[in-house]
């Protein structure tokens, strides 16, 4: 009902503000509250916490405009790495998953064998250097005011730490990026721009999502340097880092071997940084737990155990809540889980994603309060939920439509090809596409 009267001082604000150069200084002060990353981590250890900075809400007005602008001027000039995925519209974490996964399977089917390396970095957006950043705005082409910007919403920042009902006195802020702001973590993907060059040089293929990338090496079973290859790649990725005041994590970097078939064992214990990096049998790539069979029976099955413990504790307070509250929390914090890189089921039987199905049904009686064995078909048509099985092919359907229509990633574009026959046919007016195929030789329409 205000907004009228407060409009014109906000844009006059905001206008004067890209026009200058300048960033007020009063927009510039965050409370960070501490937020435990895992409820299974010890509390006790600083680490463990993740400082989420809150700010402003008219902060966050305008740095939304300065992205805005910024954004569209890179991406129209092709200025932004392909394989981030992160902070981007029209991506999601489900996606390099995606790709990886079908990288794999297809070096699985060549009969070559592959190695896959999940890099972790730690406390990465808190060590950003303001003035490596700047120059490589400047590499980018922003100069002039809009370069000054930057500088301005970068430089004389303070943050306050809240913890327990106190507030700490304020404290400059003198490298690294606000997590919880607009520009953070799109300042944060045009820092690690460079990065991309050092891994392909070593023949690597690679993918981001935020500060998180997974390294892809594929080679046949007459390669005998993998480990050197890779000990090479990790280390020029390491110095990169040192210069970029970064660091990977040891730790929390896992490596994932998947022989090809009659593939001879290889000793890929690699030592960088004085540390050792040994391959491990299951690893976690953003949320999907991948083993060295390409079986997701290890995802199936942590995703439905962690459905079941929030659809305990869900039922525990079922009888202090309405249905239309418990229709919310249930797809909040269950079907939401349930949908989490569905994609990557397709094509999978149905007795395997019958483990879903289980916790839908279970989920559906939840909301309406129902014994454990009532019927659910007319439960999920009256909550509008579409079955595991069609929620998949859903997702499978939307990502399809969205690459061959140009409004998807560029490299899911360049998975999906229409299909044009051999002659003249009907069919070539159908819009049909390739099917995708581990083979490109076996190919057909669908």
């Amino acid at each position: 009902s205000i907004a009228p009267d407060l409009l014109p001082f906000l844009t006059h604000l905001i206008n004067t503000s890209l026009s200058t150069g300048c960033f007020p200084n009063s927009l510039k002060e965050a409370r960070v509250n501490p937020l435990l990353k895992k409820p299974t981590l010890d509390p006790s250890e600083v680490n463990n916490y993740r400082p989420v900075s809150l700010l402003p809400f008219l902060s966050k007005s305008l740095e939304r405009a300065i992205f805005n602008q910024v954004s569209s001027y890179l991406h129209s000039n092709n200025l932004l790495d392909s394989h981030q995925s992160g902070f981007k519209a029209g991506h999601s974490k489900r996606l390099p998953s995606l790709l990886s996964l079908r990288q794999l399977h297809t070096a699985r089917a060549a009969s070559l064998s592959s190695v896959l390396i999940l890099l972790d970095l730690s406390a990465a957006f808190d060590a950003v250097n303001h003035q490596i950043i700047i120059s490589s705005f400047q590499d980018l082409g922003i100069s002039g005011t809009a370069l000054s910007l930057f500088s301005s919403y970068l430089t004389n920042r303070t943050y306050r730490v809240t913890w327990r009902g106190s507030v700490s006195e304020p404290c400059p802020l003198t490298t690294g990026v606000p997590q919880g702001s607009v520009l953070g973590p799109f300042l944060f993907s045009l820092y690690t721009n460079s990065i991309g060059s050092v891994i392909r040089s070593h023949g690597f293929s690679y993918h981001s999502y935020a500060d998180d990338t997974q390294l892809i090496l594929l080679f046949p079973q007459s390669e005998t340097q993998v480990a050197g290859r890779i000990s090479a790649c990790l280390t020029d990725i390491s110095q990169w880092m040192s210069a970029h005041h970064l660091k990977i994590n040891p730790d929390k970097t896992e490596l994932l071997f998947l022989p090809g078939k009659g593939s001879p064992t290889h000793d890929l214990t690699i030592t960088f940084n004085n540390s050792v990096l040994a391959p491990t049998p299951t690893a976690m790539n953003l949320g999907v737990t991948l083993n060295s069979q390409l079986s997701l029976t290890a995802n199936i099955t942590a995703t439905t155990r962690s459905c079941r413990y929030m659809l305990y504790n869900i039922w525990r307070i079922r009888p202090l809540l309405t249905q239309k509250a418990a229709q919310v929390l249930v797809q909040a914090l269950v079907i939401s889980r349930l949908d989490y890189c569905n994609s990557l089921l397709a094509g999978l039987p149905a007795n395997a994603i019958r483990p879903l199905q289980l916790i839908q049904n279970a989920a559906a009686r939840l909301v309406f309060n129902l014994p454990k064995f009532t019927h659910t078909t007319p439960l999920l048509r009256d909550l509008h939920w579409l079955p595991v099985a069609a929620r998949i092919r859903f997702k499978t359907l939307v990502l399809a439509y969205r690459a061959a229509n140009r409004s998807g990633p560029v490299y899911i574009q360049d998975m999906v090809k229409p299909y044009t026959p051999a002659r003249s046919l009907r069919s070539a007016s159908a819009n049909q596409l390739v099917a995708l195929s581990l083979r490109a030789k076996h190919s057909t329409k669908s």
